[in-house]
């Protein structure tokens, strides 16, 4: 039993209902929430049946449709809906020799409801990472080589797996924005550059 109230920031089911429905009858691509707003530095409220199944089953669909060309993950405090709740799916569609660097393959479609991220061994991998949320930045994020990602798909059905390389980075990534974490709070300062910046000195291949 939970003694301590409801958490600052809290909505009531009816309320995220109403967020959803005005979220999805809004035009695409989404706007999305940007580093500043509070709903991106407060824990996520655990998913616990807040919205009705196929309200939620529209809500991770449309989640989904979000990602081709803008990004390979998102979390719902980044479209302003303050529940444990992401999706992450990745083409890898990069040239081989970055995929080889960066451990990036293919990832098929992942619903994230209320997921746990277990760090699976000591190793880092440092790499420079963006955010829909921080638009035009990056910077290197040491991350875990290799996670097991816990989490409930959008049916309630408990899965775990194991991800590397690449993939483990992302779930690792939309895995802090329930929590209230940005890249940058894991972000080396001295690498941040703009997007532009990182395209002409430090992408692979760029000449300095």
């Amino acid at each position: 039993m939970n003694h301590e109230g409801p958490r600052a920031g809290a909505v009531g089911g009816e309320e995220l209902a109403e967020r959803v429905h005005a979220l999805l009858a809004a035009p695409r691509p989404w706007s999305i929430t940007q580093a500043g707003d509070p709903v991106l530095r407060r824990p996520t409220e655990p998913y616990d049946g807040q919205l009705p199944d196929g309200l939620l089953r529209e809500l991770l669909d449309a989640m989904f449709r979000h990602l081709p060309g803008v990004g390979v993950g998102l979390a719902a405090p980044q479209i302003g809906i303050p529940l444990a709740l992401a999706v992450i799916e990745d083409p890898a569609d990069v040239p081989p020799e970055i995929a080889t660097e960066r451990g990036r393959v293919p990832q098929p479609p992942l619903e994230l409801v209320n997921p746990v991220v277990t760090p699976l061994e000591s190793r880092y991998y440092a790499f420079y990472e963006g955010c829909l949320s921080v638009e035009g930045l990056t910077a290197v994020v040491p991350r875990h080589a290799r996670v097991r990602l816990s989490a409930l798909d959008g049916g309630g059905r408990a899965y775990d797996v194991e991800l590397s390389g690449w993939p483990a980075r992302i779930a690792q990534h939309e895995t802090d924005h329930l929590n209230g974490v940005l890249y940058l709070d894991r972000a080396e300062p001295r690498s941040l550059s703009t997007v532009g910046n990182y395209e002409r000195f430090w992408a692979p291949g760029s000449v300095s």
